[in-house]
């Protein structure tokens, strides 16, 4: 079992921007800690040596310099912020016990001494934008926050002359052409519609590349006029494909590639030397996906991430002069390909006629028909099951259960109005999806219809125990992990910077005060008295989101209904050790659970 969920032992790569040096955190005694190795002589240097809180995040700030935080254990997950020479011989604390949280903005010096970042130190419900001085640690205000501002970006000098500002459920782009001007409304669009910058132009003046679905139902790339807040250009865009992410070189000075998503992701080239370049790189790393994860300012040093639906993949360092590739790490080297399982995509109409995507991984060396299956409905809202390695999927298959993803609607990467279709069906049509999803495979005799689990994280979670309740003939046991079981709660306790949102959320799933029907109903906290199948409940008393007396309370009452019930408490925080010790212990329990309730029938 610990194979499947081991924690790495060296992850978050970056290079340093003229892609002399390689940096990445490594486990040492229960901590990550910091090291550098020079990539031409490949000697190595520990930079940190901690002993009480984990290092949270980090990054090159300059070709000598690192930045990075640290974080403790405790629900408030207090941080301290650092700046590191790369040799190790300068160090200098920033800050100390912040509670606030900072975002990086802009991450390359300006001056040779400010990086440009946004904080909630002023006032915990918004993020400010704030000029921080590396060498001393002082925040000097670039722009106050006047409560609704939900982005900040900059331009490719570090300028910052976007903000993005929401009242819930409208968002306006804002634009300013230098820092001495106000922000001027440019765009104002529904939250269902995507518009996220990616890069500024450097050829053309007011002129910003984005990924939009303004006016129609799937991403596109376009070009945006700030000033007239009109598309100029559609870089890439058609009626069938959705743009997920694009890729701008500073170094070419142009968009280079977009990715796009149905079951699985793929690049567009919009650069031919692009095109050529990365060509070599798929010849290196054949039948493996690969991502960019970092790369020097020259385009010449990547750290890539590799990985297919059966393997989690590799770090590599690959030099592009030179057409070289070098394996940093193994993500998981416990893992052998040859014994896990496909992931192959489905489709299947809905009840009312709506075609519903997911996945479908069958166990080796077992016959394909009347199968116990786990259905895994994903978190949200917007969130979807995606391919690739997922180590809960590959772990129930291992066990020999068949593992059914559903993307059900209200899900992302469909398209406008498939995530629309989702609002306020989160205990209707959402879990209808995931029922016909059952129903097809019972149709197909994959399924063994007496033995069939529902398990989700999250809103995951919430859908399962929904489906488990009102579906008895369906399920013959579920469960949830920091699952959401009152929508009063999830809804309450969304942090103070995210409470601009709100009102997003309302309309996604209901206002607890004036649809207060409707947010009982749906929460399966309040139908204690509707469950009969056994259940599996994994909270982490740590998690901010999770109302854990509420969810002891409910492990109550379904015992008091002589229920079986499964009860876990499991701490999953930043030190990776803990981490490791509190997955064991819940996947433990989950193989027992699932072993006992669907093998006995």
């Amino acid at each position: 079992m610990d194979n499947f969920f081991r924690t790495q032992d060296k992850a978050y790569y970056h290079v340093s921007p003229d892609g002399k040096a390689l940096s990445y955190l490594k486990l040492q005694d229960k901590k990550l800690d910091l090291f550098i190795e020079d990539i031409e002589t490949g000697t190595v240097k520990q930079l940190t040596h901690l002993n009480e809180k984990s290092i949270s995040f980090y990054f090159w700030t300059s070709n000598n310099e690192l930045i990075y935080y640290t974080e403790d254990e405790s629900k408030e997950r207090k941080t301290d912020l650092f700046v590191v020479s790369k040799d190790g011989n300068s160090q200098k604390q920033l800050s100390s016990n912040e509670k606030n949280k900072v975002r990086v903005i802009e991450d390359q010096l300006i001056d040779d001494k400010y990086i440009i970042v946004a904080s909630n130190k002023r006032d915990s419900t918004v993020f400010d934008v704030y000029r921080l001085n590396v060498r001393t640690g002082k925040m000097d205000i670039a722009a106050k926050n006047p409560g609704n501002i939900t982005e900040w970006v900059t331009d490719n000098k570090g300028i910052l002359k976007i903000a993005v500002a929401s009242d819930g459920v409208n968002e306006t782009l804002l634009y300013r052409e230098n820092e001495s001007l106000p922000f001027k409304p440019v765009i104002t669009n529904n939250f269902e519609t995507t518009l996220q910058p990616v890069a500024f132009s450097e050829n053309e003046a007011d002129v910003i590349y984005a990924i939009s679905n303004v006016n129609r139902d799937k991403n596109a790339l376009v070009a945006l006029d700030l000033k007239t807040g009109k598309e100029k250009q559609v870089l890439f865009g058609n009626d069938t494909l959705n743009v997920v992410d694009a890729k701008y070189s500073k170094s070419k000075k142009k968009m280079v590639f977009v990715t796009c998503e149905t079951w699985k992701k793929e690049k567009f080239y919009l650069d031919d030397s692009t095109k050529i370049s990365y060509a070599k790189i798929d010849r290196l790393l054949p039948n493996t996906e690969w991502r960019i994860m970092d790369k020097d300012k020259g385009d010449n040093v990547f750290v890539l991430r590799t990985y297919t639906d059966r393997n989690p993949g590799s770090y590599y360092l690959y030099v592009s002069n030179e057409n070289k590739l070098k394996k940093l790490a193994d993500i998981n080297p416990s893992i052998r390909e040859e014994d896990m399982c496909e992931m192959k995509p489905i489709s299947y109409k809905s009840r009312d006629g709506l075609t519903i995507n997911g996945y479908l991984t069958l166990p080796k060396n077992k016959k394909t028909t009347s199968l116990p299956v786990v259905v895994l409905p994903h978190n949200g809202p917007g969130g979807r099951n995606i391919w690739g390695y997922n180590a809960d999927v590959q772990f129930l298959a291992n066990r020999g259960y068949a593992v059914l993803q559903v993307n059900y609607r209200g899900s992302g990467g469909y398209g406008k109005s498939f995530y629309a279709a989702g609002f306020k069906e989160w205990s209707d049509k959402i879990q209808e999806d995931v029922n016909d999803g059952v129903r097809w495979l019972i149709s197909k005799k994959i399924a063994n219809p007496k033995k069939v689990a529902i398990y989700g994280n999250g809103l995951g979670g919430f859908i399962a125990l929904n489906c488990l309740y009102k579906n008895p003939d369906i399920y013959s046991c579920g469960g949830s992990n920091s699952g959401v079981i009152s929508l009063f709660s999830y809804l309450t306790t969304i942090p103070p910077f995210l409470k601009s949102n709100l009102q997003m959320y309302y309309e996604i799933f209901g206002n607890p005060e004036t649809d207060t029907d409707y947010t009982r109903f749906a929460s399966p906290v309040f139908h204690a008295d509707r469950f009969k199948a056994p259940v599996f409940i994994a909270q982490n008393p740590k998690d901010p989101r999770v109302n854990v007396a509420q969810g002891v309370q409910f492990v109550k009452e379904l015992k008091k209904r002589n229920v079986p019930v499964t009860y876990i408490e499991k701490e999953e925080g930043p030190n990776p050790v803990l981490r490791q010790q509190g997955r064991t212990a819940l996947y433990k329990a989950l193989e027992a659970f699932l072993q006992e309730n669907l093998n006995k029938k």
